[in-house]
């Protein structure tokens, strides 16, 4: 397994993105771009990469907020987040970087490439495919599912996934159903996979502990976990004929 990190700019800022692959695998292959929680780039992020390279693809991090710029508490962590989505332009920019680092990387075949993002880079990786980037996927785990950004019909170029938790007390059951008439509206082919009783974060084994640390509603649920990851995967596998 290759692992590295890539430090590359933005706006002239720095930011460092997370890569990995398997260096066994000869050949060109499709890849996925991760985008981390609102804490910013982490181990969780780190290890999610690292699993997805595993898979045979070549996954990379991208860092949303700077290098070496992260949160370990709920008031920096929405602070880091606002100010990056109130920074005009900042998200998309930050993320055409990372495609773009990605696309032309030697073991990517160009144009294969998928998007997935946990939380805070749920949301992130859904206004993508909203704003219409050349993506073939996109996979949110717990995102925000309200958005700003109207679409219309042939709009969104990707095939969405979204995995949500039936408890989860940020995404409530009333932005699930606008997401689906907001999809259905547009023509998007999408899947919504919702695990009752979870709530939000339940993919991090971190955040059962961090919930009770803040007193926030964040809980890891293995089966759920296991179950959005592996459906994550097949989905890549069908929409790449990996």
């Amino acid at each position: 397994m290759h692992t590295e990190e890539i430090e590359y700019t933005v706006d002239g800022e720095s930011f460092t993105g997370y890569l990995a692959y398997d260096d066994s695998i000869e050949g060109k292959r499709p890849a996925i771009l991760l985008v981390h929680e609102w804490w910013g780039m982490n181990d969780f992020t780190r290890e999610e990469t690292e699993r997805l390279a595993a898979e045979g693809f070549t996954a990379f991090a991208l860092d949303m907020y700077g290098t070496n710029v992260g949160a370990d508490n709920p008031s920096d962590a929405a602070a880091l987040m606002n100010k990056t989505l109130e920074t005009e332009g900042a998200p998309l920019k930050r993320f055409q970087a990372a495609l773009d680092l990605i696309n032309a990387h030697e073991t990517v075949e160009a144009g294969q490439v998928a998007a997935q993002g946990y939380c805070f880079g749920g949301a992130v990786a859904l206004t993508m495919a909203r704003l219409g980037l050349p993506l073939k996927g996109v996979v949110s785990f717990h995102g925000a599912l309200q958005t700003d950004v109207k679409i219309k019909k042939g709009d969104v170029k990707a095939q969405i996934q979204v995995y949500t938790g039936g408890d989860d007390d940020m995404i409530p059951a009333d932005d699930v159903a606008n997401f689906v008439v907001e999809m259905q509206n547009a023509g998007v082919r999408f899947d919504v996979i919702s695990y009752p009783g979870a709530k939000h974060g339940f993919t991090n084994p971190a955040a059962t502990a961090r919930g009770e640390k803040f007193g926030v509603p964040l809980r890891y649920n293995e089966a759920a976990a296991n179950d959005a990851y592996e459906g994550a995967v097949a989905f890549y596998d069908k929409i790449f004929g990996h």
